[in-house]
């Protein structure tokens, strides 16, 4: 029998959840305030959304160093969900993009503190034999809250008759009680697997992370590079007639298939599955850009973003569990840092590509080039797929 998930990890989840709520709630409606209500081209929201989560991939590194270093999770944790709750006043309050990309970019900073101490404690809290599941469960906690916000969106925006600011105000709620939640049901003195040695961590010790560690790394960053900021999914829906208040149901989608499948997918990573679950979820990336290339109403879209979705539970919580079986416990939430800044400079490139693309030639364009690029990846895994790591 399995051994049970420790309560942490659950609890790290629904903290997850909490603010994966209230990010997604603004994250459904941002890119249409941006382009309706402040005049930004697609390309300027392409270029702010690909610095915005390059930011926070490029943050993990430093705060998963530290976390390293101290020997302690939880401060940054909290530190890096504290100032993603306090960001999103700057929403309602904005008085113009400047503002509003400010505060975004602050929202992102606190994403990036948090995400590889948070990563690497739901591995020190985890039995290795049920990490997978662990990360899976997190994601699935994590993909509700991501369903949440969305259907928040639509039903706010109708509420409020088109008022952004309004539904903004709402996202204030769940992000507060994240923060709550995080300081009085993470116990990390009680909790934690994994005791500090008491040894000086250097950035010399990235040697010690192995070249297993770098591959899971490489095969991250071409994923990310295949796959651009979930904005244009948003935009497609609007782009195909879906208007303000149906769009964020293409973030709905993409989350609940998310939410369904990520700790399924996780489970049968444990049972040493990684390369067949890369390689189907490359598939189904490539199957989620061509229906979008093609959409031309909201079936498209909507079904196009629930093949997104499932490419997300079958990678992310994967690779998540297989940066943690690759690197020295010591030396986790270095790892995952390290792992983050090379998807974060990814994920630049990605989104300002495709920027360019739907500006340039047009919305099909973006994801058609979408297609070929994870097409190459996919075709790069099945002659290499041998040098993946198992859990």
């Amino acid at each position: 029998m399995p051994a049970r998930i420790p309560k942490g990890v659950w609890v790290l989840g629904f903290v997850s959840l909490l603010m994966d709520t209230s990010s997604e709630l603004i994250h459904a409606l941002l890119p249409l305030y941006m382009v309706d209500s402040l005049g930004a081209s697609v390309l300027i929201v392409g270029i702010i959304e690909g610095i915005a989560e390059a930011i926070a991939l490029i943050v993990k590194i430093f705060s998963g160093y530290w976390s390293d270093v101290f020997g302690r999770r939880k401060p940054a944790v909290l530190l890096g969900y504290g100032l993603a709750a306090v960001s999103k006043l700057a929403f309602p309050l904005a008085p113009s993009l400047g503002v509003v990309v400010a505060g975004r970019f602050a929202d992102r900073v606190g994403k990036g503190i948090r995400g590889a101490p948070r990563d690497a404690l739901v591995a020190d809290l985890t039995p290795a034999a049920i990490r997978g599941a662990a990360f899976g469960l997190r994601q699935a906690l994590d993909s509700i809250g991501a369903i949440a916000g969305p259907l928040l969106a639509v039903i706010l925006i109708g509420y409020f008759g088109g008022n952004f600011r309004s539904a903004f105000w709402v996202a204030v709620i769940p992000a507060v009680l994240c923060v709550a939640l995080l300081v009085f049901g993470v116990h990390e003195k009680d909790e934690r697997a994994h005791a500090p040695s008491g040894k000086r961590v250097s950035w010399r010790d990235a040697r010690r992370l192995g070249p297993r560690f770098f591959i899971v790394t490489a095969i991250a960053s071409v994923l990310t590079l295949a796959r651009f900021s979930e904005a244009f999914l948003v935009l497609r829906a609007q782009d195909v007639g879906m208007g303000a208040t149906g769009a964020p149901w293409v973030m709905v989608a993409m989350s609940l298939v998310y939410a369904g499948f990520a700790y399924p997918a996780g489970r049968f990573a444990d049972r040493g599955h990684a390369t067949s679950l890369l390689s189907l979820g490359l598939v189904v990336l490539i199957a989620s850009d061509i229906v979008l290339g093609f959409a031309h109403g909201a079936r498209g879209a909507i079904g196009g973003a629930a093949l997104w979705g499932l490419h997300m539970a079958l990678t992310q919580g994967l690779l998540a569990a297989l940066v943690a079986a690759t690197a020295p416990a010591e030396l986790r939430g270095s790892a995952f840092g390290v792992f983050n800044l090379a998807s974060g400079i990814a994920l630049l490139i990605a989104s300002t590509l495709a920027g360019y693309l739907w500006q340039a030639m047009g919305p099909s364009a973006t994801f058609f080039a979408g297609a070929v690029i994870t097409a190459i990846a996919w075709l790069a895994l099945l002659a290499f797929g041998r040098r993946v790591p198992s859990l």
